[in-house]
């Protein structure tokens, strides 16, 4: 017999759009344009490459089981880094390195709730976020976000009872792209702090982040750890997407729970990506900043041609890290659209219907546009196709 909770979940939405593509065939002239996933498709710079290639080659440990909340080295650097990016006092035993930042939520959620509890999800959310509580049996309690595509905390503590474990926020946003204001995150973490649960934040694109400096100032309370969850990824920053390595900040004594899940699950993450990881913090801050420039270029150039989307009925109503959240013009509902797409405009993407609760009206109306892997020509031509849609 199956699982009931997994089963009541729904099938995991890239695979699913990737079937769109069966029996679709695109000319050499117009190759399909995929905005369906966020994940970098570059290889790694090839100074990282080499050096992952020696640790495999000359470093037994390469091959060998490590700890199971991750090389010692890489927690330090990376509390030294957050340290040194938000302020405050963040140490190694407040660190652990995942399997990916889907591993990072899924131990921070084992770690925090039992079965029967809930979590605040704002929607549109990241579809794996609400797959594992679907699958750990945790209530997601969904909070609409605002016109403005950022979430209400006062709306938000209005749905807190006593089954809510943690609120949960993604920033820069997956899947609308917006930033969350500072202060916005300041006002979560306080109510947070008041009723006595946690605050889950991943920004697994905050190297990406338009904003020069600290995102927020989470961190630079002495005791942020009592209701922090921060959850980050290497994988974008580094595109090390196929070697899973993320990481989850909080109190020691989270992470203690944590390490029984993990331990479960994977032993320990990738000595090879961990490696990858720490050698990125080390040597590689310039090439991340120019990374991150060319994806601000390319945010630049999707706000760039909304014009020409609004001409004929598309709204941008969102766009950041890898993300753009529009609004479509057709009297066809979004999940439709999206598979008659990727026949007549040769375009896969995402319809928000897989961002949203079956209830919600919006997710009809909109689709997700992960255009991190297109150059300025791409986006054009995606621009192009779109506007060029006649249905």
């Amino acid at each position: 017999m199956s699982n009931v909770r997994t089963k009541a979940s729904f099938a995991a939405p890239i695979v699913a759009a990737s079937k769109w593509l069966n029996g679709v065939t695109f000319a050499p002239e117009r190759p399909l344009i995929n905005v369906s996933q966020a994940a970098p498709l570059a290889p790694p710079p090839d100074s990282l490459r080499h050096a992952m290639a020696e640790f495999v080659q000359y470093r037994t440990e390469a091959h060998l089981y490590g700890p199971v909340l991750g090389m010692p080295e890489l927690r330090t650097a990376l509390a030294e880094r957050t340290a040194r990016i938000y302020g405050g006092a963040v140490t190694a035993v407040q660190v652990a390195i995942t399997s990916g930042c889907n591993q990072a939520f899924a131990a921070a959620i084992a770690a925090t709730t039992a079965e029967g509890d809930s979590v605040i999800v704002p929607t549109p959310w990241y579809f794996n976020h609400k797959m594992w509580l679907d699958m750990a049996g945790v209530e997601s309690v969904p909070l609409p976000i605002e016109a403005d595509l950022l979430p209400d905390p006062d709306r938000a503590a209005a749905l807190i009872t006593e089954r809510t474990r943690a609120i949960v926020l993604i920033t820069p946003n997956n899947p609308t792209g917006a930033e969350y204001p500072a202060d916005l995150l300041r006002a979560f973490y306080e109510l947070a702090q008041a009723r006595g649960i946690k605050l889950i934040v991943d920004e697994t694109y905050r190297d990406f982040h338009s904003q020069t400096g600290a995102p927020h100032d989470l961190f630079a309370d002495p005791d942020w750890d009592r209701t922090l969850i921060h959850l980050y990824s290497f994988s974008k920053a580094y595109r090390l997407t196929g070697h899973r390595v993320g990481a989850m900040l909080g109190a020691p004594e989270l992470l203690d729970e944590a390490e029984k899940f993990i331990d479960c699950v994977t032993i320990c993450p990738s000595q090879v990506g961990q490696y990858a990881a720490l050698k990125g913090i080390e040597t590689l801050d310039q090439w991340l900043a120019a990374e991150r420039d060319e994806i601000l270029d390319r945010r630049a150039a999707i706000v760039e041609g909304a014009p020409a989307l609004a001409a004929k009925g598309w709204a941008l109503k969102g766009s950041g890290a890898y993300f753009a959240y529009l609004a479509h013009p057709y009297d066809m509902p979004s999940d439709l659209l999206a598979p008659h797409l990727v026949r007549e405009a040769g375009v896969l993407l995402l319809p928000a219907t897989m961002f949203v609760p079956d209830s919600d009206p919006t997710g009809a109306r909109h689709v997700r546009v992960a255009f991190a892997n297109l150059d300025r020509a791409g986006i054009a031509t995606l621009v192009d196709r779109l506007t060029a849609l006649s249905i």
